[in-house]
C-alpha cells in the first residue's frame, strides 16, 4: 500500500510541493512569522489602546484573526505561484505536459501544497498572537466556533493557491508576477478588514469594501474565533465558496491556455 502511494503521480507531485517549501523553511515560514510579530507589536500592543474596536473586545483580539488569515492567504498564493515560476525558470515545468496527471490532478496537487504552507503559517501566527494576548490581557484567547475557523482557512488558502497558479501560468516573467502581488494582491489583503472594522468607515467605503472577497475570508475567521464580525458567517461562507469555484475554473483555464515555456 505504501509503495503504491509513493509512486502515485498525484501523491508524488504533492510531496514534492511540500518538500520544496520545507527545504527553505526560514524563508517560507520563519520570515512571515517575524512579520506577524512586528504587526502585533506595532498595531496590537503599541497602538492598540488608541484604536477603537467593535464591542468590548480589545484591539489585539480583533487583530489576531485578521493577521492569521492574511498570513495564510498570502503564503498559499506565494507557494503555488513560486512553484510554477521556478519551474518555468529552470525548464522543469514542461515535464508536467508528459506526466500521467490530468489537469485536475495538477491543479489540486499544487493547490494542496499551497494550502499546507498557508495553514501552517496561519496556525503559527495564531499561536504567537495567543501568546501576546495572554501576556497583555492575562486571559486565554478562546475559539468560539472551531469548525468555522477550519472551514474558512481551508477554503481561503485553497482559493489563493489556485489564484497563484492562475497568475503564474499567465505571467511571462518575474516582473509580471511580482506586479500582480504588489499592486493587486497586497492592497486587497490590507483593505480586507485586517486592521479595521467596517463600522469605522464612511458608508461609501463600506459599500466599496463589500466587493472585496478578502473581507469575507477574514471576517469568517474572525467570527469563528471571536463570535463577532462585520459580515454574517452565512454570507461569508457563500461568497468564499463562490470565490473558490471561480479561482478553480480560472486555474484550469490558465493551465490549458497558459505558457509552459522557459523564462
Amino acid at each position: 500500500m505504501l509503495t503504491r502511494l509513493r509512486f502515485n503521480p498525484f501523491v508524488s507531485l504533492l510531496h514534492k510541493e511540500v518538500r520544496r517549501f520545507l527545504k527553505v523553511i526560514f524563508q517560507t515560514v520563519i520570515t512571515p512569522l517575524v512579520n506577524s510579530v512586528l504587526y502585533l507589536l506595532i498595531f496590537g500592543v503599541s497602538l492598540g489602546q488608541s484604536i477603537d474596536s467593535p464591542g468590548e473586545m480589545s484591539y489585539l483580539a480583533f487583530l489576531i484573526p485578521g493577521l492569521m488569515m492574511m498570513s495564510s492567504l498570502n503564503n498559499a498564493f506565494q507557494n503555488a505561484s513560486s512553484s510554477i515560476a521556478s519551474g518555468k525558470f529552470s525548464g522543469d515545468l514542461e515535464d508536467l505536459k508528459v506526466s500521467p496527471l490530468s489537469s485536475q490532478q495538477i491543479i489540486w496537487a499544487l493547490a494542496i501544497g499551497g494550502w499546507v504552507r498557508g495553514v501552517l503559517v496561519g496556525c503559527i501566527t495564531a499561536f504567537v498572537g495567543a501568546l501576546f494576548f495572554y501576556f497583555m490581557e492575562g486571559n486565554y484567547l478562546g475559539i468560539q466556533h472551531p469548525g468555522l475557523v477550519i472551514f474558512f482557512i481551508t477554503v481561503g488558502a485553497l482559493c489563493f493557491a489556485k489564484l497563484g497558479i492562475s497568475v503564474a501560468f499567465w505571467a511571462k516573467g518575474f516582473d509580471q508576477l511580482s506586479a500582480v502581488g504588489a499592486f493587486i494582491l497586497t492592497p486587497l489583503l490590507y483593505l480586507g478588514g485586517v486592521f479595521f472594522s467596517l463600522q469605522n468607515l464612511h458608508p461609501f467605503w463600506q459599500n466599496l469594501a463589500s466587493y472585496n472577497p478578502m473581507l469575507y475570508f477574514i471576517n469568517g475567521v474572525r467570527y469563528g474565533m471571536l463570535g463577532v464580525s462585520d459580515v454574517g458567517p452565512g454570507k461569508a461562507a457563500i461568497v468564499s465558496l463562490f470565490a473558490l469555484l471561480m479561482t478553480h475554473l480560472l486555474a484550469l483555464r490558465s493551465l490549458k491556455k497558459g505558457t509552459f515555456q522557459r523564462w
